[in-house]
């Protein structure tokens, strides 16, 4: 075993953008969510195609009881007390996500878009912050741009085996970011992020009188609901990934490399 030394992993700005974003993302989620409960089914180009949506939650009935029911591609899951009918027992409803899921907890359509709207602005700022300071300070180009070492198949491979394992870097590969970090961080930067603003604007009728190539670039107005809807679910299965990754390599260290800046690394004897 090795002596333990703090070292700067990050700056004020990457750590105040994080939990900005933290908030942000949240109540986007949770707001967005109200906002599909509107009308829990989504479908592909123009125009809604009720008959044949390809994702649905509502309530139906099964031995003369109402059940959820969710519908992805033709296939149809049962999920009562979660999705498409919830709620406290002997209270349920049908809805497409429980109250506890969306903010505002109750039912309306135009406080949930308020809410969106709100931190949708937020998160917007937030990331054009993140990305001014991260181009003039060089974050991003010596942080998360993968090299050509970075990127050998024989390197992913290698991270791909270790995290699957559970065994995270030591010593000085501690300081930096692994390849599949800075390969997950741009996705949801460069692709994930802006995918989510552009299909949340086509969805405006305003914007799109505006812009009307927008609908011609996302496939007409359901697709990019569409879009919208799984660009997010991604970004979830992103945070749940990230949270799982914080816990499993060390939650206290990695809160406070978030906090302070300072991150603790292994190292051999003389070597600090």
């Amino acid at each position: 075993m090795g002596d333990k030394v703090l070292v700067y992993r990050h700056a004020g700005v990457t750590r105040l953008t994080h939990w900005i974003n933290v908030l942000a993302v949240s109540l986007l989620l949770m707001s967005g969510l109200q906002i599909f409960n509107a009308h829990p089914a989504l479908y592909w180009g123009a125009k809604s195609t009720f008959a044949t949506p390809w994702i649905s939650m509502d309530a139906a009935a099964k031995a003369g009881e109402p059940i959820g029911v969710t519908t992805i591609a033709g296939h149809r899951f049962e999920t009562t007390g979660v999705l498409g009918y919830s709620g406290k027992p002997g209270m349920r409803e049908p809805r497409g996500f429980p109250a506890w899921a969306t903010v505002p907890s109750y039912r309306d359509l135009a406080d949930g878009r308020r809410w969106h709207f709100f931190f949708a602005w937020l998160f917007v700022i937030n990331g054009l912050v993140y990305w001014a300071m991260g181009l003039v300070g060089g974050h991003l180009r010596r942080d998360l741009l993968p090299s050509g070492a970075d990127l050998k198949p024989r390197n992913v491979w290698h991270e791909i085996v270790t995290h699957a394992q559970l065994k995270f870097p030591k010593g000085e590969a501690a300081r930096r970011y692994n390849v599949l970090q800075k390969l997950s961080y741009l996705g949801v930067i460069v692709v994930l992020a802006p995918l989510m603003l552009g299909t949340g604007l086509t969805m405006s009728p305003g914007v799109d009188a505006a812009f009307p190539w927008l609908l011609d670039l996302f496939g007409g107005r359901q697709s990019a609901r569409s879009i919208h809807f799984i660009s997010a679910s991604l970004i979830v299965l992103f945070v749940i990934v990230h949270v799982v990754m914080v816990v499993a390599s060390g939650t206290w260290n990695n809160i406070r490399s978030m906090i302070t800046g300072r991150y603790a690394i292994e190292v051999e004897k003389g070597a600090a």
